[in-house]
């Protein structure tokens, strides 16, 4: 149980959890797609919408594991309306295909919350050989045509952008025909600040012999930071009724420390006392995704469902839009 809350502007805090700061809020109508929903805060985010009356699709590697997942959703929630389909985010043709798959149900889309993540690997290289933090945190938006190492966290945010970039015609199209609001929500995390020093190494984005498996974290988790606010100024400049925002869910005792050995078994322990449960893991997510407070927000930083502030390097516009050429240019 997280032991520090006092409450922001929002009415919210730390402890809050994604059953509250939902609470009386109707979802009835929208239709969300929430990635890496099979565990974790993405589970609870899906179920706590579900539970508001959302339709959710949850974008899931292990399909066994999701359709625990809603099998368990649904017998607690018989009205919840929840579906599941494959996505692997480490993987370019997965995505692509989720993407065709989602456009071809005619299924609208008024909420893309790109949950999923790996944290702190070892160097380790996708599909589609780029390092797995970064195309797993951040390639869902971009593919390079040739064989190339990328840092963790550069497939974090190459898999959310390619993604994001897939959907967003359908997002638009939503937008206008139900006149409700469309929200875009990157879950990324403090981490951002504990980067390389350029923030965003991108000449060295392939070099194995410099990386820092914290640091390449960091580096996909600013590049999720980036990615929002640098989308948020173009949906404005389309004029579209869709927002992009990220956020930071909290310190939570999740499967995302599996790769960090010794540090992996202190967490179980000290855990449940000084980091967030679940529960209030997912309140940010949820409090983006469907409060009325958040309306018209967009290209902010979100943490204990509250404005916060991102880092100098997170709040850089110049090196937010070098990230968005320097992905587009491995999508094409």
């Amino acid at each position: 149980m997280w032991l520090f809350g006092r409450k922001g502007p929002s009415g919210f805090s730390s402890s809050s959890t994604a059953e509250e700061v939902t609470q009386g809020i109707d979802g009835t109508g929208l239709t969300a797609i929430v990635t890496g929903a099979s565990s974790g805060i993405g589970t609870e985010t899906a179920r706590v919408l579900a539970l508001r009356g959302v339709h959710v699709i949850m974008g899931v590697r292990n399909v066994a594991a999701g359709r625990d997942v809603k099998e368990a959703i649904v017998k607690e929630i018989p009205t919840a309306k929840v579906d599941t389909m494959e996505l692997d985010l480490s993987s370019m043709a997965s995505v692509r295909k989720f993407a065709a798959d989602f456009s071809s149900s005619g299924h609208p889309l008024n909420l893309l919350i790109n949950n999923a993540g790996i944290m702190a690997t070892p160097f380790m290289l996708s599909k589609d050989n780029i390092e797995l933090q970064f195309a797993t945190n951040h390639i869902v938006f971009t593919l390079w045509k040739q064989p190339i190492f990328i840092v963790m966290v550069n497939l974090e945010h190459l898999g959310h952008f390619l993604l994001t970039n897939l959907l967003l015609d359908t997002m638009k199209k939503a937008a206008r025909t139900s006149k409700r609001e469309g929200r875009i929500i990157n879950v990324s995390s403090e981490a951002h600040r504990y980067t390389y020093k350029e923030g965003i190494q991108f000449d060295k984005i392939n070099d194995q012999s410099g990386y820092s498996n914290f640091a390449a974290y960091g580096q996909s988790k600013l590049a999720n930071v980036l990615h929002a606010n640098e989308l948020a100024k173009s949906l404005k400049v389309d004029g579209v009724d869709i927002t992009a925002n990220s956020l930071h869910p909290g310190a939570i005792v999740t499967n995302l420390f599996r790769h960090m050995g010794p540090i992996s078994g202190l967490v179980n322990i000290f855990g449940k006392i000084a980091l967030k449960n679940v529960q209030q893991g997912a309140a940010t997510t949820c409090y983006v995704a469907l409060h009325p407070q958040v309306k018209g927000r967009s290209g902010e930083y979100f943490k204990d469902s509250n404005i916060g502030q991102a880092s100098a390097h997170g709040r850089n516009a110049e090196l937010a839009k070098k990230l968005w050429d320097f992905s587009m240019k491995m999508v094409k």
